[in-house]
């Protein structure tokens, strides 16, 4: 974004401080202002030239200008090495910040410890590698990853949403909401690493938080999304802040007499444990997992436990789970990103699939022919998106779990052939 185009002129910035500043500051404007840099990245470069040219004093006033720019170009997230210059992912795609200089090690060591407590840093120290939030001065919220890298700080933020977006904002199918209506059971919200679980899980807890009087727990690592208590009562509880882990925070909260507990991801046995038993007596729980379909989400929970217990963890599953709702996001003709959705719900047939290891096979054909009850596939989800004129169908063949399946559809309303 040029300074233009932010309602701001870099001449302004010259005239401000041409009279107040160093050679070095001289420069630095006079760079901006010939190469165009954003007006963010302008005051950057004047702030550190003011500090001395060789050595940039790396804190937290300076992430945050950072994160502006992200913020400013609509994008999720941003990437720090040391020697490298700062990249951000805008729309899927990762770019330099060229106007931003290389930063050294010794820059993002003032810029971690501007960013954590003590107590983060000791954890950083100790496992090279700590996740964290971070609030920027102007609010906006970001979950952090701080980890070593040939024996330097690297960092990751990801925005996050500062309140939690609607289903209806986010285009989530109408099935989203009549899973977030069910008041006992598991509800599993999968997909890759920044498919936008966290996004459609804080849209469901919203939702129950605006229709429903009841108590939410969520326990989270971090917590990225804040959400204010309207009909619900929400407490929002932080590993390593609030809370030592997911597995004891479990069983600290069957005695905190809650109705909804969020739990941000299931990564042990002993918490899928505890998962499950909370929603075999009364409670409605919700979580996520990595895997990229509902066939092998199944399969991953069962693989959690030994050999000897799969009977009895798949009986405990069928008779608890709710729906499973697994994402990938698509790029959009607008160049943005749209989240695609199979989604499994429970109905008997999925119960005897998860009940008997042989029939786990049907879960794709169940999912397939049960619209009914509101389930879809992953190429349902991509075909409405064409149909509504948001993807074309390259992309919609390249995210597709089964591209034939989708050129069928496709090719029985005209709009392309097989091949």
């Amino acid at each position: 974004m040029s300074g233009a185009e932010s309602g701001f002129s870099l001449n302004l910035v010259t005239s401000h401080y041409i009279n107040k500043c160093s050679n070095a500051v001289v420069d630095a404007i006079a760079w901006s202002t010939r190469t165009g840099a954003d007006i963010v990245v302008a005051n950057l470069v004047v702030k550190f030239a003011r500090t001395g040219v060789e050595t940039m004093a790396m804190n937290a006033d300076f992430l945050d200008g950072l994160l502006r720019i992200l913020t400013n170009r609509d994008g999720s997230d941003l990437h720090l090495k040391a020697n490298a210059i700062p990249r951000v992912r805008v729309k899927g795609v990762l770019s330099e910040l060229v106007d931003v200089p290389v930063l050294s090690a010794g820059d993002l060591i003032e810029v971690a410890r501007a960013t954590m407590s003590a107590a983060l840093w000791s954890s950083l120290e100790l496992d090279r590698q700590v996740d964290y939030a971070y609030s920027a001065a102007d609010g906006s919220r970001y979950r952090v990853n701080a980890f070593f890298q040939r024996g330097m700080i690297s960092m990751a933020f990801r925005r996050v949403a500062s309140k939690p977006s609607t289903v209806e904002e986010l285009g989530l199918p109408p099935v989203v909401t009549r899973l977030a209506n069910e008041r006992r059971g598991l509800i599993l919200v999968t997909g890759p690493t920044g498919s936008g679980k966290t996004s459609t899980l804080a849209a469901m807890i919203g939702h129950i938080n605006r229709t429903r009087s009841c108590h939410i727990i969520t326990i989270e690592d971090p917590i990225e999304v804040l959400q204010s208590d309207e009909r619900a009562y929400i407490n929002q509880r932080e590993i390593g802040f609030d809370a030592v882990d997911f597995a004891k925070s479990m069983k600290a909260a069957m005695r905190e007499d809650p109705d909804v507990i969020l739990i941000g991801e299931m990564r042990d046995e002993e918490t899928v444990h505890a998962a499950i038993a909370a929603a075999e007596t009364g409670h409605l729980v919700l979580s996520t997992l990595h895997t990229t379909n509902a066939k092998e989400t199944i399969s991953r929970i069962v693989d959690f436990f030994p050999a000897h217990q799969h009977l009895q963890i798949r009986a405990s599953l069928s008779g608890s789970l709710k729906g499973v709702i697994c994402q990938r996001l698509v790029r959009t003709k607008a160049a943005g990103l749209r989240p695609v959705m199979e989604v499994m719900v429970a109905n008997g047939r999925v119960a005897q699939s998860i009940l008997d290891p042989e029939k786990g096979g049907d879960i794709p054909s169940i999912i397939k022919e049960g619209e009914f009850y509101g389930m879809l596939t992953f190429e349902k989800s991509l075909f409405e998106l064409i149909n509504s004129g948001l993807i074309d169908v390259k992309e919609a063949l390249l995210a597709a779990t089964s591209p034939q399946d989708l050129q069928v559809m496709l090719q029985k309303t005209g709009q392309a052939q097989l091949r």
